[in-house]
């Protein structure tokens, strides 16, 4: 019994494996009859251009093809050739839905494809076959069958995709670039036809409302003759055509409306701000639209988020704007100047006086005053020109930067908080960027060409003087932000004034360095009995007072007139200064030496007072040639040693005077007694005389 049962076993066991081998056997034959089916039903649904259903079938066909392969241990090489023929088949597919496309879309380009001027703009077309014929009535139209068919396919993406790129580059977009074009909807019995026509225009920007109503007519044509097609798009449920293509085309076209049609109507204004809510409201109105036809989704609104935050775009533009202009006037020519004088008045705004309310805490800062401090009364008043900038020529292009701070500081105060603390800031900027700016973009005129180091500095002098004022003339139209004494350029000042003092000493030191180089070719004036040395220093003397005409020209009616007095002083007090040394140096001074140094020195004396011409007026500048020992330290040094050159002994012990005379305050006791033995041979009388010398 043990045995027959152990057989028994053993045959169930065997027949049990045949029958999960052959349930297997059959399942596998049942999908491949499947699949046999599904393919042949596409084929016939495809003949009968039934695009769903025969997607549908190659879907089927797909998923039983995956289930064969994913049976582990169970291999045929039956399946690399249903792989194949499903992708033949799949490709067969997408061809034919693809011709079926081109046929409902059709574009018309211009030759030069790629370009979107706007006369290649006007040649494009944009024809949608899509208009349902009027004698048939079919449950579903063709176009629907070849979009869903697509949509089972996945391959609906790409050619969206596709086709909002071109939608984009040939009508979207040239409608928002080109305000004269226009699109031209034409509807024909089996036909769609948009078309683009360019109208002349008196403006070069056209407003963001009417750029709104094209957008949003050629969507409303697209959503009726294209979009407006639900689809089952697999993973994602129940969706329009046109939220797809929003998705796919959106960004690109807010950013695009952004920054070519919105920024240009953010206002330069702070008064026009409240014509913006025009704009607003037309964007709302736009967004609005577009959801309504699915295009957009509820929650997108990036379009109007920027529109309403104009006050920090118009406080961002104005910004930009004023820094470019201030730019560009700073990069402009220094030498086209204005004269400024304390009776000329600038361009700028009218500011009011402070309300009764400043008055109130004013009088409340005057009683701050300690009682024993001394009131200035009405008949000591200051004069009016007390702290006013003396005359000079400034360069126009400063000048209206100036006028650009002001306007800007003046629109802050209009303005909200936020917007007031970014123009003040900008008003910074423009003066910090004339501080980097200004002194490396002229460098190599500012070193080579003395007038423009002058106007540079009367520039810098300039700017100081009205940053001195600028933030304490706008405290009290200001917001609170800057009422409270936050809004100065105080700061500034230093920067600048030095800025221009150590452009115009540079200049100065090139000037000086000009005139020792010209002197040293005077042959130290030693051996003036030769004709060809007393030539040599004659010429050198001529060339210093050409070279200091020169510059009395170039900065005639520039500088102020002390800067001028005191510019020019030093340069001839530093020609003096190295002939007075040249010729205290020497050794030997022979009589007909000392005759032709002193006629050298009697040019110098003559005719270097005639280089002080700082007004334009030739009378007026005889003031300053007479003041000519007040600004050259070394004039009485020089007259002095021409005494010396022409004196006797007697008359050098004279003028000497126990050291208590005119000669001894300019020479010491060595550098008289060095002179007297090189004018003098050793005799007895000079042997006194050097010991009077003390």
């Amino acid at each position: 019994v043990q045995r027959d049962l152990n057989v028994a076993v053993a045959e169930f066991t065997e027949l049990k494996q045949q029958l999960e081998r052959d349930t297997l056997v059959l399942s596998v034959l049942k999908k491949l009859q499947e699949f046999d089916t599904t393919i042949k039903e596409c084929n016939s649904a495809l003949q009968e251009k039934q695009y769903v259903a025969a997607a549908q079938q190659l879907e089927k066909a797909r998923s039983s093809l995956r289930s064969l392969e994913s049976r582990r241990g169970f291999e045929l090489k039956i399946l690399k050739a249903l792989g194949t023929e499903l992708t033949v088949q799949t490709q067969n597919m997408i061809y034919h839905l693809g011709e079926e496309w081109q046929k409902l879309i059709v574009w018309k380009l211009p030759p030069s494809k790629g370009s979107s001027s706007l006369e290649a703009v006007v040649l494009s077309e944009l024809h949608l076959h899509t208009v349902p014929p009027q004698d048939e009535d079919t449950a579903v139209p063709p176009m629907a069958a070849v979009l869903q068919a697509l949509a089972v396919l996945g391959e609906l993406h790409s050619k969206l995709k596709d086709f909002g790129h071109l939608l984009l580059q040939y009508i979207l977009k040239p409608l928002i670039s080109h305000p004269s074009l226009a699109p031209v909807p034409e509807e024909q019995p089996d036909v769609f036809i948009l078309r683009f026509r360019s109208q002349e225009l008196a403006l070069d920007e056209s407003s963001p409302m009417e750029v709104f109503e094209k957008i949003k007519l050629v969507f409303e044509v697209l959503h009726k003759y294209l979009l407006n097609v639900p689809l089952e798009q697999p993973g994602e449920g129940r969706v329009t055509l046109a939220e797809l293509l929003g998705e796919l085309i959106w960004e690109e076209l807010s950013d695009c409306l952004i920054h070519n049609c919105l920024v240009n109507s953010i206002p330069t204004n702070s008064s026009k701000l409240e014509q913006y809510k025009e704009v607003i409201e037309s964007t709302e109105e736009f967004e609005k639209a577009l959801k309504k036809m699915q295009f957009l989704k509820e929650d997108t609104t990036a379009l109007l988020k920027y529109a309403c935050n104009v006050d920090s775009h118009f406080a961002n533009k104005k910004c930009q704007d004023v820094i470019m202009a201030a730019r560009n006037l700073m990069t402009s020519e220094i030498h086209n100047t204005v004269k400024i004088t304390p009776d000329s008045s600038i361009a700028l705004p009218e500011l009011p006086d402070p309300g009764s309310g400043d008055h109130v805490k004013l009088a409340r800062a005057c009683s701050l005053v300690p009682s024993g401090t001394v009131s200035v009364g009405s008949e000591s008043r200051l004069s009016p020109l007390t702290l006013c900038l003396p005359c000079c020529r400034i360069s126009s292009s400063v000048q209206q930067l100036v006028e650009l701070a002001y306007h800007t500081l003046l629109e802050a105060t209009a303005s909200t908080d936020l917007c007031c603390v970014q123009l003040f800031d900008c008003v910074r900027n423009i003066f910090q960027l004339f501080y980097e700016v200004v002194p490396t973009y002229h460098r190599e005129n500012l070193q080579k060409l003395p007038q423009l180091a002058a106007i540079h500095h009367n520039n810098c002098m300039y700017i100081a003087h009205h940053l001195l004022t600028l933030g304490h003339q706008f405290r009290y139209r200001s917001t609170s932000v800057l009422s409270n004494g936050a809004a100065t350029f105080v700061d500034l000042v230093p920067a600048f004034r030095r800025l221009g003092m150590e452009c115009f000493l540079a200049q100065m030191r090139v000037q000086k360095g000009e005139i020792l180089e010209r002197l040293s070719s005077a042959r130290n004036f030693s051996n003036m009995d030769d004709e060809e040395n007393y030539c040599a220093a004659n010429k050198a003397i001529k060339q210093v007072l050409h070279q200091l005409r020169r510059l009395g020209m170039v900065w005639q009616d520039v500088l102020p007139v002390n800067v001028y007095c005191k510019a020019m002083g030093a340069l001839l007090n530093t020609a003096l200064a190295e002939i007075v040394t040249r010729i205290a140096a020497l050794e030997d001074i022979s009589a007909e030496d000392a005759d032709r140094l002193y006629s050298l020195c009697r040019i110098m004396v003559e005719e270097g007072p005639q280089v002080f011409t700082p007004l334009l007026e030739e009378d007026r500048n005889k003031k300053y040639q007479e003041e000519v020992p007040v600004y050259v330290h070394k004039w009485m040094t020089f007259k002095e040693l021409m005494i010396i050159l022409q004196a006797n002994l007697q008359e050098i012990v004279d003028q000497w005077a126990d050291g208590k005379g005119p000669l001894a305050e300019e020479f010491s006791a060595a550098e008289v007694k060095s002179l007297i033995r090189a004018l003098f041979q050793n005799t007895e009388r000079r042997a006194a005389a050097l010991a009077k010398i003390k």
